[in-house]
């Protein structure tokens, strides 16, 4: 059923739209699941643009067009819906530069996949990246995100093990700090969510591509 709210005057398919779609017999498991990643979608994007802290849960349902006592049918509070959000961001993330490793003994061919993985991260998961850049030292002080730190461990070994890796082979420059090279390329993506725009000059690989050139080659004639 579509409703016009008194507060924003937006048409909206409110909850006793959901319920008649139940009477009618489509309230089936899978579009249950189609209208949680909906609901994960909109939150996402209201966390990446006004702040985890500052989102209320009333914000998302009102953005969702549904009354804030319909949300709690998906999602126990707004702490659950961030919790889907990064946990999903580390899970994907982690085993794309796990293939990466898996598929490459070259440290120089190993770091130039983990990059262009870092860059791809951008599109599909830039309200992760902009509420880690935003929240994470709030996020991280609660017990349900402990993983956050544990993960970013994990990530960070990848890196740094493979930049060693390459400095005793006699590929990378032995003078370098892997650690602190691996924050500095982190970084250098994290920022870039901030004003990479999909459909501008580069795409995301494209700029993966820009920024090892630059990182292998320099931006000195030879």
């Amino acid at each position: 059923m579509t409703t016009t709210s008194a507060k924003s005057g937006r048409s909206s398919t409110r909850a006793t739209g959901e319920g008649g779609a139940r009477r009618r017999g489509r309230g089936t498991p899978a579009l249950a699941s189609e209208r949680r990643a909906h609901l994960v979608r909109l939150a996402a994007e209201l966390f990446a643009e006004k702040g985890f802290q500052a989102t209320t849960v009333r914000n998302i349902a009102d953005e969702a067009g549904i009354l804030s006592g319909s949300l709690y049918h998906h999602f126990d509070s707004k702490e659950s819906i961030v919790d889907e959000i990064l946990s999903g961001f580390f899970t994907d993330v982690m085993a794309a530069y796990q293939a990466v490793l898996d598929e490459n003994d070259d440290p120089r061919d190993r770091i130039a996949g983990l990059v262009r993985v870092a860059f791809g991260t951008l599109e599909p998961h830039r309200a992760a990246i902009t509420v880690m850049q935003n929240d994470w030292n709030y996020l991280r002080g609660m017990d349900r995100f402990a993983y956050l730190t544990k993960s970013e461990d994990e990530v960070e070994k990848m890196w740094v093990s493979t930049l060693q890796a390459g400095q005793d082979e006699g590929v990378f420059r032995p003078d370098l700090d892997p650690k602190l090279t691996y924050r500095m390329i982190r970084d250098t993506v994290w920022v870039a969510v901030r004003w990479f725009r999909p459909g501008g000059r580069l795409n995301a690989q494209g700029l993966a591509e820009h920024y090892l050139k630059v990182m292998f080659d320099g931006i000195n004639l030879h």
